[in-house]
């Protein structure tokens, strides 16, 4: 954080989501710690690179800078430039219920994930105790004693082999 303390274009800052932050954190989903995320402030990004701190620093030479935004329509391509330009166009209750629409659509996809992990999770679960039951079953039904038997007879020298 110090190395970016007098920038301009870039703010680094550590939140605590489990106090004062708690809000910030939930407003850009954060669920799990620790999370970054970069980007403009209404529209963060998650980062998923390297966590070392030279990993850090090449993400933040190439992308802590001034991005394409409404703030800074120069720096966007033309079909971006459009977009803005046609989101700005729109009135507020337009674009409060675009947003609504997205962010409801983003809220059922995150829904419907859940779910399914929950399923494979338990899916997972009754694989995992199926076969710690056939397992067992196998054990008890004498492979020990099988394979004790052939270890013994191969020590011995009476195990019989066919030609």
């Amino acid at each position: 954080m110090a190395e970016y303390k007098d920038s301009k274009t870039a703010l680094v800052a550590d939140v605590d989501c489990t106090t004062a932050g708690k809000s910030l954190c939930e407003k850009h989903g954060v669920r799990g710690y620790p999370t970054i995320k970069y980007g403009d402030p209404s529209n963060m990004e998650d980062y998923k690179g390297g966590r070392t701190l030279s990993a850090l620093q090449e993400f933040a030479k190439e992308n802590l800078k001034p991005v394409c935004s409404p703030a800074n329509l120069d720096l966007c391509d033309a079909d971006k430039k459009k977009q803005i330009e046609d989101f700005l166009a729109m009135d507020d209750s337009a674009l409060d219920a675009k947003i609504k629409e997205k962010k409801d659509e983003q809220s059922k996809l995150e829904e419907t994930f859940s779910s399914e992990v929950k399923k494979l999770q338990e899916k997972y679960q009754q694989l995992q105790t199926d076969k710690d039951d056939g397992i067992k079953k196998v054990k008890e039904s004498g492979l020990g004693l099988m394979q004790a038997v052939m270890a013994h007879k191969k020590k011995t020298g009476d195990a019989k082999s066919e030609l």
